[in-house]
């Protein structure tokens, strides 16, 4: 008698952008949503913090081939920077290290200095972050007490205002590119100001092109559960909504058949660079494409049908 194959979750296929609370990482928050859904596949895109809130799309089935384009994607966070103490964690949850008393600011003394954190700028990375050295997490040396030393890594800040100041506590939007830390970019900021600081709290309001406007958040989800499956799923964006600012060209079903083999593809009047997004004239998304340098368009990454 052959094997009765195990049950792994429904195929399950789209991308929701989830409220993330506090007090879970962004891999818990993941797991209890994918358990919601019962999905088979499905991954995020891009840690938060677990003290930090906010956009963290989940790519559920084949969406999850288009999740690194998330990953390389711009971010957006308002952050509130409390000054006058730095934390070993660079946040609210870490022990204090080092404490100055805040001096005498305005507006425009606080906008002067943060005009140099404007375009690309140089950080170090924390070490309590994620990166790795010599095969192990920072984070994981950070809590042994063990200190390495770490080389500056590029960074565009786009966007950086001072939407409130209060006292010793700053309210930033700060657009920037992928791999940016907002504790690193407080700290460093605060010490520009002469007494150091802090992220009291962080959230992130944007991802490539996805806002916090179309965020749900875990207790909605909870009560969808509560009606079924099919109510769960009308939470979901499109498949190609993770690439939605990428332009897009449409072939006829003819062509479609031989990019699906992997075949290149003469499309008229397409872009003559970069990548695409491709769909049949029928409107059915299949992937994403690449103009080669004879102009034909190769598939680089499609959907199975």
């Amino acid at each position: 008698m052959s094997k009765r194959r195990k049950y792994r979750g429904r195929d399950v296929h789209g991308v929701l952008l989830l409220d993330k609370p506090a007090g879970l990482t962004s891999n818990e928050a993941l797991q209890k949503v994918k358990r919601l859904f019962n999905a088979r596949k499905a991954g995020h895109t891009g840690s938060l913090d677990r003290g930090a809130t906010g956009l963290l799309p989940l790519c559920f089935g084949e969406a999850t081939k288009f999740s690194s384009f998330l990953l390389e994607a711009d971010k957006q966070y308002l952050a509130l920077c409390r000054l006058g103490r730095e934390t070993t964690t660079g946040d609210a949850e870490g022990e204090v290290v080092r404490e100055a008393p805040v001096p005498e600011l305005d507006r425009e003394g606080i906008d002067a200095v943060l005009a140099h954190f404007r375009g690309a700028i140089n950080q170090v990375p924390p070490m309590y972050s994620a990166l790795k050295h010599k095969g192990k997490r920072l984070y994981e040396l950070a809590y042994q007490g063990i200190e390495v030393e770490r080389e500056p890594r590029q960074v565009v800040v786009h966007e950086l205002t001072l939407l409130k100041f209060d006292g010793d506590e700053l309210l930033l939007d700060v657009h920037c590119s992928k791999g940016t830390y907002i504790r690193t970019l407080a700290e460093d900021i605060g010490r520009a100001l002469g007494c150091g600081a802090h992220i009291g709290s962080l959230r992130r309001t944007g991802t490539g092109p996805f806002r916090e406007e179309e965020m749900i958040s875990m207790e909605e989800l909870d009560q969808l559960a509560a009606r079924g499956p099919s109510a769960l799923d009308e939470c979901l964006l499109s498949v190609d909504t993770v690439i939605r600012e990428m332009p897009e060209v449409e072939m006829a079903e003819t062509a479609a058949y031989y990019l699906r083999q992997g075949q290149p593809v003469i499309i008229p009047h397409a872009p003559t660079e970069g990548l695409l997004r491709i769909y049949t004239d029928a409107r059915e998304f299949l992937g994403v494409g690449e103009v080669l340098d004879d102009g034909r368009i190769a598939p680089r990454r499609l959907i199975n049908p």
